[in-house]
């Protein structure tokens, strides 16, 4: 059996490799490179990628296997993530591999605009000794303002908090007495501007950022402020700097990233007060390591079929030890519900009981989901693109829990209400110690079945000779029966009968039944891949 293809587009660090193991063929290109990347991308399982490959639309329609993209890194900028999610393409990152390395050159850039460390430095080995020339200002004393209190800003004002800084932040998405115990004072963006000796960015890079130290802001700063954007080039305005540097609005600023990169001639570079680096935030051998070593991990979880806490596109989050195994059966349940309602519900109700529901169980609504349409849609269903089917087709997804569960330890029920407003439900649960798969109810009738690749429900008016007749017809097909349960409400009611058999029962057979013993309903599931 061929092992699953795994692309290395860019240098990553030789830990990477050993953290993926042997378990894949590994294959390398060159992927800034557009024309080899296209064909080198073709029938991959995985490609891991820095920040040079862009991984867009065109290259996830030429990926015909592709299954997971993985940035060795933090942004984002050159993956088309909403291509993936439609693809179905799982898209993971590495979001704390960076955050000292990024937050340790943030805060070198504002002791080096501070104390004009490289320029003396340049000047000196240029022959020229010029003390006066470079004096520079304490950090002691001085306001930093972080824009952006996330992991990477909240390390940057603890580090300068050491030296004796006092420290603002503007962040509307956490709370004054969270920041009070970091602290930091929360201000708004306004009075952030006005108070600040230096002003360090630390957001992403969206719609609402792009810009926003602009020229507007730029005039609401002290003339002695610098700046500092070491997170995503944009989000600084670099047309609005330079006329406050031109104007002496900003005394200085320190730049780790810029709006076009790479950037190696731009007008701010004229400036002695402005120190540059070729965005060297995620630039350490440790760095490298820690990302290489997660989204190594990351790819080898993705193409084991199971969920990624690192997926920037799947709903989720971290899966509890003890929801795990209800994953498999929840997705078959979506399945059988899919064969049992014969269409897509108007409505689909995911109902989670038991000891379970202690953790978050959000992930079995997901997983439900991908069963649903595991056998209504014609591309491949992921945890990804799941609830794009849904959401596609009108489909209303709701997850309720409930910690009660008579029965069964844990019940997990896929209920769906058609266009007829017939309601369709199945449930199941998880047996021992082994996490047997089983059947416990279909709608009303109370089964016990374990779950199998082949089974069959058909619904019939309560008679004798039923099973006499279901026997004979498969026996005469050579289709072995399995396991059986019989149900009903009452004696000459509504009945059902559940079958696991050992090979799928073919179309004209259950015909052939259905019209035999009067089925209201006759459905049979294949469930193997």
């Amino acid at each position: 059996m061929s092992k699953p293809v795994v692309l290395i587009a860019e240098e990553l660090s030789p830990a990477t490799v050993d953290a993926l193991g042997p378990d894949f063929e590994i294959r390398h290109c060159d992927g800034a490179d557009r024309a080899a990347l296209l064909n080198a991308i073709a029938d991959v399982d995985a490609i891991l990628i820095r920040s040079a490959t862009k991984v867009d639309a065109e290259a996830i329609a030429a990926a015909r296997r592709l299954k997971v993209v993985a940035r060795a890194g933090v942004g984002l900028d050159n993956v088309d993530v909403a291509a993936a999610t439609k693809a179905g393409v799982m898209v993971v990152n590495a979001p704390t591999s960076n955050i000292v390395t990024a937050a340790e050159l943030a805060c070198g850039l504002i002791i080096s605009t501070a104390r004009n460390i490289p320029q003396a430095n340049a000047a000196l080995k240029n022959g020229e000794w010029k003390r006066s020339k470079y004096t520079g200002v304490e950090l002691s004393e001085k306001t930093l303002g972080v824009v952006g209190l996330g992991r990477i800003g909240l390390l940057v004002a603890q580090r300068m908090a050491a030296f004796g800084m006092s420290v603002v932040a503007y962040d509307p998405y956490v709370q004054p007495a969270r920041a009070a115990q970091l602290g930091v004072k929360l201000l708004t963006l306004d009075e952030l501007l006005a108070a600040s000796d230096f002003i360090s960015v630390h957001l992403p890079k969206t719609p609402e950022t792009l810009g926003l130290i602009g020229d507007e802001a730029l005039h609401k700063v002290k003339p002695s402020v610098r700046i500092i954007n070491a997170a995503r080039g944009g989000i600084v305005d670099e047309a609005a700097l330079l006329s406050a540097l031109k104007e002496g609005r900003v005394a200085g600023a320190g730049l780790d990233v810029y709006a076009t990169e790479p950037c190696t001639d731009s007008p701010l570079f004229e400036f002695d007060t402005v120190v540059c680096t070729p965005h060297l935030g995620a630039s350490t051998g440790e760095a490298q390591e820690k990302a290489g070593i997660s989204v190594a991990k990351s790819v080898r979880l993705a193409l084991a079929g199971e969920l990624v806490p690192d997926a920037v596109n799947v709903q989720g989050g971290v899966i509890a030890q003890d929801v795990r195994p209800g994953l498999p059966l929840a997705e078959k349940l979506g399945r059988i519900f899919t064969a049992l309602a014969g269409e897509v519900a108007q409505r689909l109700d995911v109902e989670v009981c038991g000891e379970i529901t202690q953790h978050d169980v959000k992930i079995l609504e997901l997983s439900a989901l991908k069963g649903v349409f595991e056998d209504v849609v014609a591309e491949t269903v992921s945890y990804v693109n799941a609830p794009l089917f849904a959401q596609e087709r009108g489909v209303e997804v709701r997850l309720t829990t409930s910690s009660e569960s008579p029965d069964h330890r844990n019940l997990i029920t896929v209920r769906g209400t058609l266009t007829s407003g017939e309601v369709v439900s199945v449930s199941g649960t998880l047996a021992g110690p082994k996490y047997l798969q089983k059947i416990v109810a279909i709608g009303q009738h109370t089964v016990d079945l374990a779950v199998a690749d082949h089974m069959a429900f058909l619904r019939y008016t309560d008679r004798p000779g039923i099973v006499g007749a279901l026997g004979r017809i498969l026996g005469e097909a050579g289709i072995n029966i399995a396991g059986m349960q019989v149900a009903r409400a009452e004696e000459g009611g509504e009945a059902l009968v559940a079958l696991t058999v050992d090979g799928t029962i073919p179309a004209p057979v259950l015909t052939e039944i259905a019209e035999e013993i009067g089925a209201t309903s006759a459905r049979g599931v294949d469930l193997t891949d």
